[in-house]
């Protein structure tokens, strides 16, 4: 079973090495490659037609100088040109949950998102800022890895993947929370402002705003949160919708 971990913190975080030692009972065909430093908010952006930077940092680790879907790209073309694909893609662990609108921010789940596109199930995982880390965590993750891998078949349907938010302690129960709202860059802090340059800085942080039964709500407490995303971004429109559109504009 050939494991690739991908994150958006860097080579270099904790939350790289947690999930690298959750797998090593499940399989000694692991490979890392990560960003060479932080890219919080990079979504499934990816680096095309400029060069990219790959270092080879220990045995199975390498760093990549572009975005986390570029780690999972480069993976794909270049680390596995000629060997099998990956039979199984994680992301993370990464420092701080990702739930509402960071489905479509987050680095981490857009490392699974990029995995989907290569037929790869992936899952995507994260954990409140600040956890209470106990000697045991790493073991049950490992634990619910291998009981997520050996359900593939429920979830791991075309264009899916899992979320995975981890509470501040573990082990813990499991839930299936809805999707919430808790905005992202919401304020603008002005730095300079001369004449007609300003210079703003969009500052980290959110309100942490929680509903009954979301994602926040499930987190703070104490479960495990697990949601199954897609990438199918379509919804049809009503039939007849078109019909009241004249001609020229549907040119």
């Amino acid at each position: 079973m050939r494991i690739l971990i991908c994150n958006d913190d860097g080579i270099e975080a904790q939350g790289l090495a947690s999930l690298v030692n959750a797998v090593l009972g499940l399989s000694d065909d692991v490979w890392v490659v990560a960003p060479d430093g932080k890219r919080t908010a990079a979504g499934s952006s990816l680096t095309i037609a400029r060069q990219l930077m790959m270092r080879r940092v220990k045995p199975n680790w390498y760093s990549c100088s572009g975005t986390p879907a570029d780690c999972v790209v480069s993976a794909m073309t270049w680390l596995f040109a000629d060997e099998p694909k990956p039979d199984l893609v994680l992301s993370g662990i990464n420092d701080g949950r990702n739930v509402a609108e960071d489905i479509a921010y987050s680095g981490t789940l857009g490392i699974a998102r990029e995995a989907t596109f290569w037929g790869v199930p992936a899952i995507g995982f994260s954990r409140v800022k600040n956890p209470e880390f106990a000697d045991g965590d790493d073991e049950w993750l490992g634990r619910l890895i291998a009981s997520l891998w050996q359900s593939r078949a429920d979830w791991a349907t075309e264009g899916h993947w899992l979320s995975v938010n981890l509470p501040t302690a573990l082990p813990a129960e499991i839930r299936q929370p809805r999707i919430g709202r808790d905005k992202i860059g919401r304020t603008a802090e002005v730095m300079e402002s001369d004449g007609d340059r300003t210079v703003i800085t969009v500052p980290r942080g959110r309100a942490h705003a929680s509903g009954p039964g979301d994602e926040n709500a499930a987190i703070d407490a104490g479960f495990v949160s697990i949601n199954r995303l897609n990438w199918f971004g379509e919804t049809r429109l009503d039939e007849g919708f078109l019909d009241g559109i004249p001609r020229w504009r549907q040119s």
